[in-house]
């Protein structure tokens, strides 16, 4: 016959070894919902406090570390706008280099490569049977793929494409070394324009092939190319043959200090790509003379590397006055006053803002009262915890748009003078943990769930010191080759452009367990007793 008591027992030790095989993972809040009282296994919810953490629009970063950067521009009316440059130096590909005789420049081009869509129905291909190819003047077939850019941001203004124009400067500050560690807010001051051309969101690929035997006479990869001004170049590199200013990497990136990439509009979208695919490439002519002492002009090309010996990195300048971020962000505490002191008292805020290159970010204080009551569960009741999560709602009633919500988060324990993982990422890292749950990304019903069971179950049963949890937009980076998580300080929110109006802290229900219906942020917990 069945022992049903013996079967009720095991149930809690079921759902332990439910939570060690899914690492976490599974819907364990449904789980602990659907068993009895009986079954030893139960689950809470509890209110939080939550604060708004002003990161000053900064942050320190070696440059380095970028594998992406941001150019465009971007207004809504939560956040308000939001404007982004690319600044990178540039070195020449040999130094002390001969141009030969009478070298004269025919033309300057940029490459960029932005990020692109793929989607075969994203595409567009333009064949042309007709084409003359220019050099030789060559019959040639000429095919033109086009791809949309990747965007963050509005795809129309008023029904129509978003026009960028793009604008090339030289920046006139020294940059530094490409080891240093750089502010992201930093202004760098720049000089004369050196380019400037319409961009309409999309790159191509170019392929030309001849008629006669389909023999490749161009392959030009998917990018984006603009002309730059050649005197401009003729000027600053070409005439300066023979001087010192060429002859090594260190005088060369102080006599030409950089570019700055940005757009003429205030409005429209982001789009990003990796800062190594920029190149410029300098084609001239000159003057080779033959054994009969004929002198004719023979084409030549050099490039300048913008590559990842140089500074790079994406600056950003908002404009909020007025927004409700900027109303709220302002009186929020400082992320370096609370480094200093993570104890420091805050204001709990019942809205709160999220946002990446150096927008704010937020804090999440577990109330002692919640934290005594546990530990009185875990001293007189035998409770174990063996779910923790931290839970946060889109506010639909401010962020309710078609802008792609953030997929991931990064949080730290508020330690003095430490920057780590938390304990549920090292300890659990190995079992294929994920750190942040996301749901329904795509409506206003959006929320996250933040595992934080390790760091809790150290509170309540091991009489840790508890922490504040402070939650940033972002993506954690990891090695190439290994996939292992390079650490808490090596993430993408320099460039991340993603923001979230999340609903904060009810004043009213702090310290107390509510209702599973309450959209504002929460601690949801089950536990077993022993």
């Amino acid at each position: 016959m069945i022992n049903i008591k013996k079967i009720m027992k095991l149930i809690p030790l079921l759902v332990m070894g439910i939570v060690v095989l899914n690492s976490c993972e599974g819907e364990l809040d449904d789980l602990g919902s659907q068993l009895v009282d009986g079954s030893g296994a139960y689950s809470k919810i509890y209110a939080l406090t939550a604060y708004n953490v002003n990161n000053g629009d900064v942050q320190k970063v070696v440059t380095s570390q970028y594998d992406s950067v941001r150019i465009g521009a971007l207004r809504e009316d939560v956040f308000g706008g939001q404007k982004v440059s690319y600044i990178t130096q540039l070195r020449l590909n040999t130094y002390d280099p001969d141009f030969g005789k009478n070298p004269v420049i025919d033309s300057v081009v940029l490459t960029l490569k932005p990020r692109y869509e793929t989607a075969t129905d994203s595409l567009t291909t333009t064949t042309n049977e007709d084409y003359i190819y220019p050099d030789g003047q060559v019959a040639a077939k000429k095919v033109v793929t086009t791809y949309p850019v990747r965007k963050y941001g509005k795809y129309k203004i008023n029904g129509e494409k978003t026009p960028f124009t793009i604008k090339v400067h030289e920046v006139a500050d020294f940059l530094g070394g490409a080891s240093d560690s750089i502010l992201t807010n930093k202004a760098f001051a720049l000089s004369s324009e050196i380019g400037s051309k319409s961009f309409n969101g999309t790159v191509n690929s170019v392929v030309i092939t001849k008629d006669s035997d389909a023999s490749e006479l161009l392959n030009r990869a998917v990018s984006f190319r603009m002309e730059l001004k050649k005197e401009f170049f003729q000027d600053k590199i070409i005439a300066k043959q023979g001087n010192q200013v060429l002859k090594d990497a260190a005088s060369f990136i102080r006599y030409f200090r950089g570019i700055s990439i940005s757009v003429e509009q205030n409005d429209g979208y982001l789009f990003s790509m990796a800062p190594n695919d920029a190149g410029i490439t300098i084609y001239y002519k000159n003057d080779v003379t033959a054994t009969d002492g004929t002198v004719t002009k023979t084409k030549q090309e050099t490039t300048l590397n913008l590559g990842a010996s140089n500074v790079h990195l994406s600056q950003v300048v908002y404009d909020r006055v007025g927004t409700p971020y900027y109303n709220a962000i302002n009186p929020a505490v400082k992320y370096e006053d609370l480094k200093k002191n993570p104890g420091l008292a805050v204001n709990p805020a019942d809205k709160l803002y999220l946002q990446g290159m150096g927008g704010s970010g937020i804090g999440i204080r577990i109330p002692q009262s919640t934290i005594d009551s546990l530990k009185q569960k875990f001293q007189n009741d035998k409770i174990a915890i063996v779910s923790a999560k931290i839970r946060l709602y889109n506010n639909a009633d401010e962020w309710n748009n078609k802008f792609r919500k953030p997929s991931s988060l990064l949080v730290q324990e508020m330690i003095k003078d430490t920057v780590r993982f938390l304990p549920d990422m090292t300890s659990l890292a190995s079992a294929g943990y994920s750190l942040i749950k996301t749901a329904d990304l795509s409506t206003k019903d959006a929320y996250y769930d933040v595992g934080v069971t390790a760091s809790l179950k150290d509170i309540v049963e091991k009489n840790k010191n508890a922490h504040d949890f402070v939650i940033n937009v972002g993506s954690y980076l990891s090695d190439a080759s290994t996939g292992t998580l390079l650490g808490q300080a090596y993430n993408d929110r320099p460039y991340n452009p993603f923001r979230i109006a999340l609903k904060g802290t009810d004043i009213n229900s702090m310290g107390h367990a509510i209702s599973p219906d309450s959209k504002n942020v929460q601690l949801r917990i089950i536990y077993t007793k022993k």
